[in-house]
């Protein structure tokens, strides 16, 4: 099917070749005016000023999108989420009101036990259905491709569980969907004392049958203090890497115990959260010899109270900046990447156009999807949001409180 939309009051994030934005490139957002976009089978075919429409486009397709005061740009991509889930954990919201930390809550066996403990108790069929409710809302709200993480199973039953599930939500959503292995989120009880049991469960019992059912695309793993050491991290990593599963890494989020190093040492994707880091770190990130994407989550600094990310000094640094929700029960339990960009502009002092590059290109590439979404460019998929009326592109983060989408197409097909 060809469609041509018109009238596009700005067409944001045209690019002719797309990279992973770097430091000030992350400021430079191109637009175009009065525009009108061509898409032919679910991807762009071209685009430009409404005044080369004759010239570009000299016969007039079947379907013709009028889209007068409208801006158009590029679906979110939402690089490090846990959205298959059971149940919620509202109570430990109030625990934290209350005072108790995050640490203490899970000492406590909440946390990442409470959600393993739902998910030994809920049905793979029910596990399902609760994610596909969840993937299309967030659909709904501009996301158009997803990572999604297991590690809420722990357990050999668990993890393959939660993974099947992704692998099912990959074959029936109309997002695109990357799938991450995190059996290394926490210790289970039983494994509590016995630290190298639980990794020679990962290592030797989940691993082989990941691998033979192709259930995950990376590996992550929670390098933390009271959690995975950086040695164990290395460890865990080197094994999934054996079957072709690439890091990507929970880091620095409460402490700065040598995580990143660890991630650059295994050429990570993206290493992620980074709250806490030290100048020295921050120059590390922006050493362009790793390569890889710094994924910040200020929702889930802002759920937990936490500083938040140091996105201006990462940036000015040089560091290629992504932006994700975290969506998850305990600490982000939203999967709305506009108010992931507002907080990011609000909070990290990043600038409209950083937020929406970090939320879009840098984060189709930090799950390797920077040749086919995050840009407006021809061979791209039509993976698109279009706003309502609005005056200037700063009044998306501006008007955090309040939902300036239209509409949202996926594949050149709209939502509904």
């Amino acid at each position: 099917m060809t469609s041509l939309v018109i009238n596009i009051a700005q067409l944001i994030g045209a690019r002719e070749k797309t990279h992973v934005l770097r430091g000030m490139e992350l400021a430079e957002l191109p637009l175009i005016e009065n525009a009108f976009l061509l898409i032919e089978d679910g991807v762009v075919a071209d685009y430009g000023a409404m005044y080369e429409l004759d010239l570009k486009v000299p016969q007039v397709p079947r379907v013709v999108i009028d889209a007068v005061g409208q801006f158009v740009l590029p679906a979110w991509c939402d690089s490090h989420s846990h959205l298959v889930f059971a149940g919620s954990r509202e109570n430990e919201f109030v625990d934290k009101i209350k005072g108790f930390t995050y640490a203490e809550i899970a000492a406590r066996g909440g946390g990442i036990l409470n959600s393993a403990k739902k998910i030994d108790d809920t049905s793979e069929a029910t596990l399902y259905e609760e994610a596909w409710k969840r993937l299309e809302e967030i659909g709904k709200l501009g996301t158009g491709a997803i990572e999604i993480k297991s590690g809420y199973g722990l357990s050999v039953a668990g993890e393959l569980k939660m993974l099947r599930v992704i692998k099912k939500l990959q074959a029936n959503s109309p997002l695109t969907i990357k799938s991450t292995f995190l059996g290394a989120h926490t210790f289970p009880l039983e494994f509590k004392e016995n630290h190298q049991g639980y990794i020679d469960l990962i290592i030797n019992e989940m691993l082989p049958v990941i691998a033979a059912e192709k259930l995950a695309d990376y590996i992550d793993v929670f390098c933390e203090t009271g959690f995975f050491s950086p040695e164990e991290t290395e460890t865990i990593c080197r094994a999934g890497m054996a079957y072709g599963l690439k890091p990507k890494l929970h880091v620095n989020q409460l402490n700065s115990i040598g995580g990143i190093e660890a991630g650059q040492r295994l050429d990570a994707v993206s290493l992620d959260h980074l709250e806490t880091l030290t100048s020295e770190e921050i120059q590390l990130l922006s050493n362009i010899r790793w390569g890889g994407i710094c994924t910040l989550l200020p929702t889930a600094a802002f759920f937990l109270r936490m500083p938040f990310q140091p996105a201006r000094q990462l940036i000015d640094a040089g560091a290629a900046i992504a932006l994700a929700s975290d969506y998850n029960p305990g600490s982000s339990p939203s999967g709305n990447m506009n108010l992931v960009v507002a907080m990011s502009c609000i909070q990290m002092k990043m600038l409209p156009e950083e937020a929406i590059n970090a939320a879009t290109l840098n984060g189709a590439y930090a799950m390797e999807l920077g040749g086919h979404f995050g840009s407006i460019t021809i061979g791209k998929k039509a993976n698109l949001i279009f706003t309502k009326p609005i005056h200037s592109l700063a009044y998306l983060p501006y008007s955090f409180g309040t939902n300036m989408i239209d509409k949202v197409m996926i594949n050149g097909v709209f939502l509904v």
